[in-house]
């Protein structure tokens, strides 16, 4: 069997709010950074690997109408903001004493991932990692999981993703991949183990 994680929400915490609040004082300034910067597509396009973060901040600063300074500031907290969650890099530790293999499939923009890869030392637990930055795609358009099975000689029916957001999850199930959507670490253990013994 091969298990498939996202990163954000699932291995790391994702957390917009705390960046927003730990950055920006004014309310109004929140609710523009939150719609405006985190919301908006072009941190889609940002994770896609199609505009740089310089573009982004310029742009973002351009909408918000607030300093260009206080959005590089935001923009240069976010990996830092990327915390590991304990229990579930614990279940991984546990899964990878069976014989099924690990993989990572994440939309993430490149300062994030170079920051992760740098500060934290669970790279060899996995057989392999999708990355959106890299490749130029990005969940939940189908193309990226094509990509994945195809990358690794993976076979759908015998892959597993594990997904905090439902729209990845439906993709994937689309194209034959089991899913599952991430809670907690003992609640993913629970669900992995109609998978496999561990």
């Amino acid at each position: 069997m091969n298990i498939v994680f996202d990163l954000g929400g699932v291995i790391f915490r994702w957390q917009p709010d705390a960046i927003i609040r730990h950055t920006v004082r004014d309310p109004e300034a929140q609710g523009l950074v939150r719609t405006e910067i985190f919301e908006h597509s072009d941190w889609i396009e940002l994770d896609r690997g199609a505009i740089s973060i310089e573009q982004a901040i310029a742009r973002g600063a351009s909408r918000t109408g607030l300093p260009r300074e206080d959005i590089e500031r935001i923009f240069r907290e976010v990996p830092r903001f990327l915390t590991p969650m304990q229990e579930t890099i614990d279940l991984i530790h546990s899964l990878r004493k069976t014989n099924c293999r690990l993989f990572v499939l994440s939309n993430m923009h490149l300062a994030s991932i170079i920051y992760l890869e740098q500060q934290h030392q669970i790279w060899d637990l996995f057989d392999g990692t999708v990355i959106s930055s890299r490749i130029q795609m990005v969940k939940p358009e189908i193309e990226i999981y094509k990509y994945l099975l195809a990358t690794w000689e993976l076979e759908a029916t015998e892959t597993v993703f594990v997904d905090d957001r439902d729209e990845n999850l439906e993709a994937a199930a689309s194209i034959g991949i089991h899913s599952i959507k991430f809670v907690n670490a003992s609640q993913c253990r629970r669900h992995l183990s109609r998978f496999l013994s561990f």
